[in-house]
């Protein structure tokens, strides 16, 4: 079977590495132009393109600005792949490029569809607090994450768990899943179910106007919030120290205390709980404005004085 591989990030580098390491054979590999990074703003291969240079040199990897361009699609034609596997490309594809492999396209999507469909699904199910979550193996359509599902696998999440930590346990859930799916392939196209419409959610991204930490809200609301943002973007919120500056907070834990919005009840040692609408949080890891991030105790003790933390 001729498969071709679209992806860009770490989440699907390291499915492709998985696929390699188990025989999948890969004619092509699909991802993102090469984009600047770093305060230098040099140009840097994406996480997809470092691991096909490093496991698969001699595999064709294509890099069009726009995947419905003419040219690009008649290069996909030209390869009479069977199936497009793709992984957090990060482009929508054309109906045109989802009619040229033979078997179709498959999609692995970080959620259990069809509950969260778009863009940023592991942040959306963190922000509302879920407690259960999943991948999704979609046959691809032109409409977002509308395809009928394949196969899925579904775990819990903890109540400490962060984006990044569920990010990876979701990849990881990801690769035997996808592996299984291909093996169906081998026998012609499996059977997948169809999304159930009334119980569509979607994922949008999250906005920059989103991130900002407001004490005025419950404290399991804010919690949420970190650890659906941590470790990038980050939330964070205002506080006074000398100097105005943004503090984002990266962990934290939900605390009965009670207080005014914003109002610091414990600053000592390895402790600083601040009052939210209703209950408190106790900051664990922070990010100083223009600084790494740091157990809160090392914060602690590089404040002259205890900090003010605003409420808009």
């Amino acid at each position: 079977m001729k498969i071709v591989f679209f992806g860009t990030p770490p989440f699907a580098a390291q499915i492709l590495q998985y696929l390699f390491d188990h025989g999948v054979s890969v004619a092509a590999i699909i991802t993102q132009p090469d984009r600047p990074k770093g305060r230098n703003l040099e140009l840097a291969p994406s996480a997809v393109k470092a691991a096909a240079l490093h496991i698969s040199p001699a595999s064709l990897l294509l890099q069009p600005e726009k995947a419905s361009d003419p040219q690009f699609l008649l290069q996909l034609e030209n390869l009479h792949a069977d199936l497009f596997v793709v992984v957090a490309y990060g482009q929508i594809l054309s109906q045109k490029l989802l009619v040229i492999p033979k078997l179709g396209c498959i999609n692995v999507h970080a959620s259990l569809l069809p509950r969260y469909r778009g863009a940023a699904p592991i942040q959306r199910c963190l922000l509302n607090g879920d407690r259960e979550t999943g991948v999704s193996i979609q046959k691809m359509v032109f409409q977002l994450d509308a395809g009928d599902v394949i196969d899925e696998a579904k775990m819990s999440i903890p109540l400490e768990m962060t984006f990044g930590e569920l990010q990876q346990a979701l990849c990881d859930l990801s690769k035997p899943l996808l592996l299984s799916v291909l093996k169906r392939y081998h026998s012609g196209v499996p059977s997948a179910r169809a999304q159930d419409s009334s119980l569509v959610t979607m994922a949008p991204k999250i906005k920059p106007e989103d991130m900002e930490i407001r004490w005025n809200r419950s404290a399991v609301d804010l919690h949420n919030l970190i650890r659906a943002l941590s470790p990038r973007p980050g939330a964070w919120c205002w506080m006074e120290n000398k100097e105005r500056k943004r503090l984002k907070i990266l962990r934290s834990r939900v605390c009965e205390e009670e207080g005014t919005p914003g109002a610091l009840l414990a600053f000592q040692k390895d402790r600083c709980i601040v009052a939210a609408q209703t209950g408190s949080l106790e900051l664990v890891e922070v990010q100083p404005e223009g600084k790494k991030a740091m157990p809160v105790a090392d914060w602690i003790r590089g404040c002259p004085v205890p900090p003010k933390f605003f409420i808009e």
